[in-house]
């Protein structure tokens, strides 16, 4: 070593260290050490409105953020470094960046419904946390895998069924639990209008860089690029479920919590859909269909405005998605004062997450309830299929004496992309 370069060195090291607050954690700042890292995949409308929630939180820091169109990237990457007030969040339209990162903790999941549960068993091999959109699964059997490959790899993972930590959804399960209503005899969930048509005519698919069709698809059948495809999956079987399987997982969820079988469910499943009879989509549009417990409780199933009434022998309690409650008759909240908390609010969910990853404990929408509440959007979706009523075996998970049905526990899923 030159001797200039020796006294220089050792001159520094005499020097006093000075060292950021932020580093510190002083002045309310989380320390760089204890902060959760993390990878955002998915930056539709939802997805960025997820990952603002989880920029609020201090202990959280977005270091990447993924998805397969170009203009998302940027609208993703802009509102991280905009944060953060530097240039350092990666954009990528490669899932295996962000999973393959060993500096990220965990991963917010908000892409198409066919990526959830697959996305979610990738990051638990990868050590990675998630927290999932629903709906979580597309089939029943993606749901049990699902559980078993989180249970397997002990990875902390969260629905993004929100109404579990919303105070008004709560305050509705503990008057119905406390007797308020006197014994639960139904639940209407009503899960609001569903529309949404056209002709899927083939084009030629964009650049990959400005937009990565084949990566968008999937697991899901190749099928030839048109913008009516892309823009309307949610109303073709290939790529999601309509609206039972959007809106469903949220009250079914609720619904289980309210009946107290949280990992059991219905028995059977009967009902009408009105399916379009031409064009794009595939699913259902109007819906009325009924699921009946084995203690004779019903849910049932329709379009009207978004909301549950839990119907008792003594009386009725409902919540609409906005957090309104309401009773009949009125002495059924006598001496209550409801909250009302609006179904979009993230706060309480997303920091149950961060907890549970810290604690290593299960979430509030832990892998089991989530896949029991989309099991009956599963099983609601085949019977309309069928056109029939259908009987489901809650312990074994298969539908009784239903080879038909029992068919449609899986899809196949496009190679390379399985379950695990």
């Amino acid at each position: 070593m030159q001797r200039r370069r020796f006294i220089r060195l050792g001159a520094l090291a005499a020097a006093p260290l000075i060292v950021p607050s932020a580093i510190l954690g002083r002045n309310g700042r989380t320390p760089p050490s204890e902060r959760i890292t993390l990878g955002a995949i998915g930056l539709g409308n939802r997805g960025r409105r997820d990952l603002t929630a989880f920029l609020r939180e201090a202990d959280v820091q977005c270091l990447a953020v993924c998805d397969c169109w170009a203009d998302r990237r940027a609208q993703g990457k802009a509102l991280v470094d905009k944060h953060y007030g530097n240039a350092d969040c990666l954009a990528t339209r490669f899932h295996e960046e962000i999973l393959g990162r060993p500096d990220i903790d965990a991963v917010l999941i908000a892409t198409g419904d066919r990526w959830h549960a697959l996305l979610s068993m990738l990051a638990a091999r990868a050590g990675k946390d998630a927290y999932s959109e629903k709906p979580s699964t597309l089939t029943i059997a993606e749901g049990r895998a699902l559980v078993n490959t989180t249970d397997r790899f002990g990875a902390v993972w969260q629905c993004g069924t929100q109404r579990r930590s919303n105070d008004s959804f709560r305050f509705v399960v503990d008057a119905v639990r406390a007797g308020r209503i006197g014994r639960l005899r139904a639940i209407r969930t009503s899960l609001g209008d569903w529309a949404g048509n056209g002709v899927a005519k083939p084009e030629p698919p964009p650049d990959p860089d400005v937009f990565d069709y084949d990566r968008w698809l999937g697991q899901s059948p190749w099928a030839p690029y048109s913008p009516v495809r892309v823009g309307l999956w949610r109303n073709h079987w290939d790529t999601s479920a309509g609206v039972i399987a959007d809106m469903g997982p949220h009250y079914f969820d609720f619904a289980q919590w309210a009946h107290d079988s949280e990992v059991s469910g219905p028995i059977e499943f009967e009902g009408e859909g009105q399916f379009p009879d031409d064009g794009f989509a595939t699913v259902p549009f109007r819906i009325n269909v009924e699921a009946r417990y084995a203690d004779g409780v019903r849910i049932v199933m329709d379009n009207g405005p978004k909301g549950i009434r839990l119907e008792g022998d003594e009386g009725s309690i409902h919540v609409a998605d906005e957090g309104v409650i309401t009773a009949a008759p009125e002495a059924v909240l006598k001496g209550l004062t409801p909250p009302e908390v609006h179904w979009d609010h993230m706060v309480e969910h997303v920091r149950n997450f961060l907890d549970a990853i810290r604690s290593r404990r299960p979430t509030a929408s832990r892998p089991e309830l989530a896949h029991r509440a989309h099991t009956i959007a599963h099983c609601a979706n085949i019977g309309l299929r069928l056109g029939r009523k259908v009987r489901w075996n809650p312990q074994a998970e298969r539908f009784v004496d239903d080879d038909e049905a029992n068919r449609m526990l899986a899809r196949a899923m496009r190679t390379p992309w399985r379950i695990y």
